[in-house]
């Protein structure tokens, strides 16, 4: 299809190049984004009225499509706080330091249960629970944070969505769209997600592992007390700026500050640790361990501790069966999503009335405003981000650029991605490995499966061309797509929710997780072209 490019195409394609300069200088994109924002709705209108409201209305876009993330970071960890207040939150994670002794069992046991999780229900609701039963034990056992977050992002959002091999939405966009059977596009993409993920996963745990330290009960205190101080210097410097190893994202070689306990100097080893993890202020008398309140508090901590475990576990039972029987209706998506939420908020009430019965409304007020507060810091600065990309998409370029609701918005990202395939000679390397680019570039509005059908068409018109299966380029289309859109190298997808339960800057997650991933995604190309 020969597409005519306007002006507006090309300060598009400007403002795209522009931003990624910019984040390869390790340098804070929102404001590049939003001049881009301006001056593409501008030149596409020719209004300055209409340039200044797309700055606005593609922030205000950005966050209806991205809301149910803020709010399912804020339910959590409103919840999380209520437990940790109640003193519930170290007993839940205390079974899993059996086997989650140390950074590399920590490392195989997230990678694991984050992609048999995501691979059947998706990582929306993957993330969450993940989040908030396995991230804690993962860093008292040694893992930096962004460690944790490079690892539940590969493996949930990267391995077990590329290939979407259970539900097979991604899949059968591909294959309608290119022709052929999805079957045999799952099947391939089964194959080169694995590639991919492996590759990115070795790489990974090579080179964060020296980050890690040996595992202590002092990290999870660090962790958690340099929630509110990391977040808070990360919105004051900006989303893209970066701090030294050693004091943001529990990387760097010196060992992490052993915080001062909340009794006092004199406190001391496991009480002072979780004296601090609650929240004790320092004037608070140290509770007598043998008391009738106490005891009566441990029970409750104790209480909570399994319940959590077990609520999300039904929950899991509860997918399960709606996904291979017809005793409860299958949950996909939002739904899921919505459920870890709505548990969440249970348990954050029932918490919250067990520690402060008489002031239990206030409490569970102030909790889910804390929770609020935290998600809006941490991830607030993807919006205006997320807002110039989702112009380049036909479904919010109308809303963004003031058109009508009859009539449809223009699709300048997919234009000049249609416009470069047409430039690609006919050799089957080059041929997929273009198709790769199309499908990264495509995944750059940070939708996940909205250059799937872009994708799969290239592929069915240009496989025969240069001897390779339909399939197979569809496959590695739909690698590059989800790889990059669905939340593991561009910062304003859903990766925003893995770095808010991390607790890192979402630009440095994506940053370190690019070069394992794109080394990931050239094997799998070279093997789809050399062996399928």
């Amino acid at each position: 299809m020969d597409v005519q490019l306007t002006a507006a195409h090309w300060v598009y394609l400007a403002g795209i190049l522009v931003i990624l300069a910019t984040m390869a200088l390790r340098k804070n994109i929102v404001v590049p984004a939003v001049v881009a924002t301006f001056l593409t709705a501008l030149t596409f209108s020719g209004s300055i009225v209409t340039g200044l409201s797309a700055i606005f209305n593609a922030s205000l876009v950005a966050a209806k499509e991205l809301f149910n993330i803020f709010l399912i970071i804020a339910m959590v960890t409103a919840m999380l706080g209520a437990l940790r207040q109640l003193g519930a939150d170290r007993m839940m994670v205390a079974p899993f330091r059996r086997v989650m002794r140390a950074g590399t069992s920590s490392f195989l046991v997230l990678a694991a249960v984050t992609y048999v999780i995501s691979l059947f229900f998706w990582p929306t609701p993957a993330v969450p629970l993940v989040g908030a039963v396995l991230i804690p034990v993962a860093i008292r056992a040694g893992m930096s944070p962004l460690s944790v977050g490079m690892v539940i992002a590969i493996c949930g959002q990267g391995m077990a969505l590329s290939s979407d091999y259970i539900i097979k939405v991604a899949p059968g966009i591909s294959a309608s769209a290119a022709g052929v059977e999805a079957d045999a596009v799952a099947d391939k993409a089964m194959v080169l997600s694995l590639i991919v993920g492996g590759t990115a996963l070795l790489i990974t745990y090579l080179v964060q592992k020296r980050h890690w330290s040996a595992p202590s009960p002092d990290l999870l205190v660090e962790w958690e007390a340099a929630a509110d101080r990391g977040i808070g210097d990360t919105a004051d410097r900006g989303i893209g700026e970066t701090r030294d190893d050693s004091s943001g994202d529990g990387g760097g070689s010196r060992p992490p500050r052993r915080p001062e306990p909340a009794g006092g100097p004199s406190g001391g080893g496991e009480q002072a640790a979780t004296a601090t993890a609650v929240l004790v202020a320092p004037s608070d008398p140290i509770a007598d361990p043998d008391s009738a309140a106490e005891k009566e508090r441990r029970g409750t901590a104790k209480a909570f501790a399994m319940l959590v475990p077990l609520a999300y576990l039904a929950f899991i039972v509860y997918l399960m069966l709606g996904k291979f029987t017809e005793v409860v209706p299958p949950l996909q998506g939002g739904d899921a999503a919505a459920i870890v939420g709505g548990i969440a908020a249970l348990i954050l009430f029932a918490a919250a009335a067990s520690t402060d019965r008489g002031g239990f409304l206030e409490t569970t007020s102030d909790h889910l405003v804390d929770g609020l507060v935290f998600a809006f810091k941490a991830m607030g600065c993807v919006l205006p981000i997320a807002g110039f990309f989702f112009i380049g998409n036909p479904e919010f370029a109308g809303p963004i650029l003031g058109i009508s609701a009859d009539a449809a918005g223009p699709a300048i990202l997919f234009d000049l991605v249609t416009t470069v395939q047409s430039h690609l000679p006919q050799n089957a390397f080059i041929t997929s490995f273009g198709i790769l680019l199309i499908g990264l570039v495509a995944g750059l509005d940070g939708s996940g499966f909205s250059g799937l059908p872009l994708t799969g068409a290239l592929s069915g018109a240009l496989g025969p061309a240069v001897d390779v299966d339909p399939s197979t380029l569809a496959a590695i289309g739909q690698m590059g797509n989800i790889w990059a859109g669905g939340g593991v190298i561009i910062a304003w997808s859903s990766l925003v929710a893995v770095a808010g339960f991390a607790r890192v800057p979402v630009l440095d997650l994506a940053r370190k997780c690019f070069l394992p991933v794109m080394a990931g995604l050239i094997l799998s190309t070279v093997f789809a072209v050399l062996v399928f």
